[in-house]
């Protein structure tokens, strides 16, 4: 979140869009927001609140510069849909076009498999489109923290223990 609030203040309001594969493999890629075309077919993964510490809960949708959109490609996003993506950080320079790369941090993607449970509740529910969210479709308010101090408190390492 603080690497976020940075590039925000430099660049103003920002969208991220998890790569597909090309430029810096599959790294989730940083943008000023608009830059980055969503396409109708793309997938929202989450909308980020930089107002958001870590273990707190907000009571509304974070809105203009607050709000970073997380996006994903539709068809991307079927390969992936049963698997919970953490948006981590860490030292070293990405070679795409991501605005953290002059930072000497990288944006880096974890994940988890759902579990039957989580699986069921998402798919009781439809994922908001470009074409969607376009027309005002905005996901719910979260209830639960989704800002973790060490991307391991939200994405596990199988046979580790998570120290607390």
């Amino acid at each position: 979140m603080e690497l976020l609030r940075r590039l925000g203040g430099l660049h103003g309001a920002l969208m991220m869009h998890q790569s597909g594969g090309c430029c810096d493999g599959s790294s989730p890629m940083c943008y000023p927001a608009g830059e980055f075309i969503v396409g109708d077919r793309d997938v929202l993964l989450g909308l980020l609140d930089l107002r958001a510490e870590v273990g707190t809960v907000a009571d509304d949708l974070p809105s203009d510069g607050d709000a970073v959109p997380v996006w994903i490609s539709g068809s991307q996003f079927q390969a992936w849909k049963h698997t919970q993506m953490v948006l981590d950080v860490v030292p070293g320079r990405g070679s795409g076009f991501s605005l953290e790369t002059p930072e000497g941090l990288r944006f880096l993607s974890r994940g988890r498999a759902y579990t039957a449970e989580e699986n069921a509740e998402l798919e009781a529910q439809d994922p908001i489109t470009g074409a969607q969210w376009e027309e005002g479709a905005r996901p719910p308010v979260p209830t639960e923290s989704i800002v973790v101090a060490e991307a391991v408190d939200a994405c596990p390492v199988p046979g580790m223990a998570i120290q607390g």
